[in-house]
């Protein structure tokens, strides 16, 4: 029953992740962010899959779909390391698997949505990318630490979102999430995977800084 229940976790993984990379990754494409509108869309759009997301498959993995969010869980104690390996494996197939129906539909010579460190250099957006993944989990350890805010939570975390990418995409894209900047940049391939590398740690050490973070405030708040 256990392992069943497990599998059903990963599953939901690989499907919102998959959902996050298609339809958020495919508004970059589509609508491009070289007006203010369309700058506005992609960013919104990045919180609603989150939204649909939290509130559809929320009850049952609780709705990461990105392996940053899943190490600051892992850190905080609230999933075994089995569960964090089995999300994190999910995770990066549902998106790979999301950028190859992106690509069959736009073609991978759209650039998928990718995100790029091309104007700013690797560490003003190792830097970028690493507060901005901070803000995101902080607020979702935040939102998801008292039982009276579950009804609310999945807003709160898809507006979280939607902040990091209106400050985040003039300078990378905004990432926030090794996954969703792998599914794409391996499908277009080429220079795309030189810079890969920031868009996977860069995330990961910002998520692991806000459970650290959270975890010395709840501490100190208890005392």
């Amino acid at each position: 029953m256990k392992e069943n229940d497990s599998l059903k976790k990963y599953l939901a993984e690989f499907v919102g992740t998959f959902v996050l990379v298609l339809f958020a990754c495919g508004t970059a494409v589509v609508v491009g962010c070289d007006t203010r509108a369309g700058y506005l869309a992609v960013a919104l759009s990045f919180g609603l899959v989150i939204v649909a997301m939290a509130y559809s498959i929320g009850n049952i993995s609780g709705c990461h779909i990105n392996p940053a969010v899943s190490l600051a869980m892992f850190i905080s104690k609230k999933m075994s390391l089995e569960d964090f390996i089995g999300y994190v494996i999910a995770q990066f197939l549902g998106a790979t698997a999301g950028a190859g129906v992106l690509a069959y539909l736009v073609g991978k010579e759209s650039g998928l949505g990718i995100n790029t460190i091309a104007n700013y250099g690797w560490a003003k957006s190792f830097v970028v990318e690493v507060i901005l993944t901070f803000v995101f989990v902080l607020a979702i350890i935040g939102v998801t630490s008292k039982e009276s805010f579950s009804s609310v939570a999945g807003i709160v975390i898809g507006l979280s979102l939607t902040l990091v990418h209106l400050l985040g995409i003039r300078f990378t894209g905004t990432s926030v999430n090794p996954a969703r900047s792998f599914g794409p940049a391996v499908l277009v391939g080429g220079d795309q995977l030189k810079g890969l590398w920031v868009f996977i740690v860069a995330p990961l050490v910002g998520g692991a800084l806000a459970a650290f973070c959270y975890k010395f405030l709840a501490d100190k708040q208890s005392k």
